[in-house]
Order: structure tokens, then sequence, then C-alpha cells
């Protein structure tokens, strides 16, 4: 276990030291995956922090603001009721745990007027009919998070093709429309196998994700497939995700939400954010190694009412990609920055 321990934290520190956004992203997930059900969740956590530290070093000057993903694209229309920027709220659940807790992360946004979407794993845990009903008829949105988040979705295109089938089938039983990869891994081009109006799988810049190479942009934009038609809209993340944040990076405050969220508004894109239930600690309890307190998100919901009340349209992933879908039917989606993947 040590010679593993060892080797594992020899890998991970030689890819720290690479400036390269993709460094052997096959080697590192591949490698990481085999190893990770026998590594201590702690060691795993502590690793990943030693190897944050770094990089966090590295790419401060694309992270958490990378200039150019700001630019707008060309014949922009605008927000729907001419607001300034989009927000988006969404919710990876990983774990039966954050399955127990959906509902109070959903009471807390609709105190608040908000709304969002809940994606879980089909066969990681049991996913409870009544509270997807439930979240449904409370106006909130239901997705497919990957199939059984062990990193092995992208391995080849035999496996995905096969989980793809089964990804398909809880899509059409939830009467779902978006998807999200586990770890954010991503493969634009395979996913037209699945029967999605969007994605959720990518970001604007986040240098911590195993597969670092983002999109570049804070506007959604259409994928298109091989043929006419064929195609999906990509909603990349622009705010960086809880864990890594509160857990990995360990920050106490909200202030780099608050600072990127600024940015964004400042340049009309959309505010995209995960949560995941599982790390949140909803009744003030002592923090365990993988936990932050749901005052943090509660405050930054707050500072959004506070400080841009009447500037954003607050919509589903689902209301967004049929905008962009819209505006892609009347043949102007370099509005929404097309790419063509063949």
């Amino acid at each position: 276990m040590i010679c593993l321990k060892t080797h594992l934290f020899d890998l991970v520190t030689s890819e720290m030291n690479s400036k390269s956004h993709n460094d052997r992203p096959s080697l590192l997930i591949r490698f990481y995956y085999l190893l990770k059900p026998i590594i201590p969740r702690r060691l795993q956590i502590c690793l990943r922090r030693i190897h944050a530290k770094r990089k966090r070093y590295l790419y401060s000057d694309i992270w958490p603001i990378l200039t150019r993903a700001g630019r707008t694209p060309a014949n922009w229309p605008g927000w729907p009721d001419q607001k300034k920027f989009a927000l988006v709220l969404t919710h990876d659940v990983e774990t039966a745990l954050g399955h127990s807790k959906c509902e109070a992360l959903a009471n807390l946004e609709e105190t608040l007027g908000f709304r969002s979407s809940f994606n879980f794993v089909p066969e990681r845990y049991q996913v409870s009919p009544l509270l997807r009903q439930r979240l449904s008829e409370r106006g909130f949105e239901v997705g497919v998070h990957g199939l059984l988040h062990d990193g092995k979705l992208f391995r080849s295109r035999e496996i995905f093709r096969e989980r793809a089938r089964r990804i398909n089938q809880y899509l059409n039983e939830w009467d779902a429309v978006g998807f999200r990869a586990p770890a954010m891994h991503h493969n634009l081009e395979w996913l037209h196998g699945l029967n999605i109006e969007y994605d959720l799988s990518t970001f604007d810049t986040d240098p911590f994700e195993p597969q670092s190479d983002g999109v570049e942009m804070i506007f959604p934009f259409w994928v298109n497939g091989a043929r006419e038609h064929q195609g999906y809209v990509e909603l990349p993340y622009t705010l960086p995700q809880d864990h890594a944040l509160f857990v990995i990076l360990k920050e106490r405050t909200i202030d780099i939400w608050k600072e990127k969220l600024h940015w964004i508004v400042a340049h009309g894109g959309m505010a995209l954010l995960n949560v995941h239930p599982d790390y949140i600690i909803f009744n003030g309890s002592k923090l365990g190694l993988e936990e932050f307190p749901a005052a943090y998100y509660t405050d930054f919901l707050m500072h959004i009412k506070r400080n841009y009340e009447g500037e954003y349209w607050h919509a589903l992933p689902r209301q967004v990609a049929r905008f962009c879908r819209v505006l892609k039917n009347h043949e102007s989606l370099d509005l929404c920055g097309e790419r063509i993947i063949s």
C-alpha cells in the first residue's frame, strides 16, 4: 500500500509541475480511478489539496477569471427581457447521502425565490421516484449525472455506447433532457449518442478538474452534429464548484464566487453554478473532512438578490437550452458560439 501511495504521489507531483492544461489526462484519470477504491479518502483529499495548491499558483493568470472567456459572441442579441446576465443553478447528487439532503437544499432555494436542477446518478444509489416527482412539481428540474460515477464512461467507445443506451433509458423514464458527466469528463462528439437537449460537462476555466481543457466561454454554445439539425446545447459552468473551493482549496469565504460573478455580469454572460448537496451541512454541526456550512450558499444567493435584483434572467438549464435552440433555428447560432463536432 505504501508503494502504491508513493507512486500515486509521484505521478500527481509530476503532473503538477507541467504548465500544460491537458497534460496526459487519459493516463492520469485512468491511473487515479484504478487506485481510488484502495486509497483512503483522507489521503485522496490530502493529495488533491497538495496538487491544487501548486496549480493555484501556476494558473493564477487564468483562474478564477480567464479574461478571453469574456468575449461576447458575434451578433449576440442579449438575454430574454433584456436582462444583463443569466443565472443558472445546478446540483450534482453524487451519493445516497446527497440524495437525502436534496429536499433541504430545494427548500433553502425556494425560500429565497430560486429554482435549480438536480442531477442524479441512476445506478450508484436508489433514486426516489417520489423525490423526482416532488422536485418537478415545485418547479425544479431533474437531470442525469452519468450512470455509475466510476470514471469509466469515456474509457472506450464501446463502453460509452453500452452506457449511453442505459442513460437514454433513464432520460426517457425521468422525462429529463439534460446530462452532466461525473468529474466533468467530456467528449462532445460522443455525447451525440445521448437523447439530450443540453450537456453540462464543461467549464470556461478550471485547472483543478482532471480533464482541465476549458471551453473558454461564459456563454452557452451549440454543438452541431454530423447530420443537419443534429446537435445539443453546451452549458459550461462558470463559477467555481463548491467542493474545489471549500474542501480542496479550503476557502472560508464566498469572495471568489462574488468576484467571478461581478466579472460575469460586467460581460453579460451566464453565471452557472454547480453545488453538491453531499457536502453541505444544514444543521450547524461540526464540519467533516468534505463538508461546508449551508450558510455559504445561502449568503451567496442573498448576495445575488441584494446586488443584482431585476438584472438577471434566472432560468433552469432546459430553458437556456431551448432559448439557444430558437436562435439556432433562426440560423443565427454564431450568437451562442457554435461548435461543429463531426
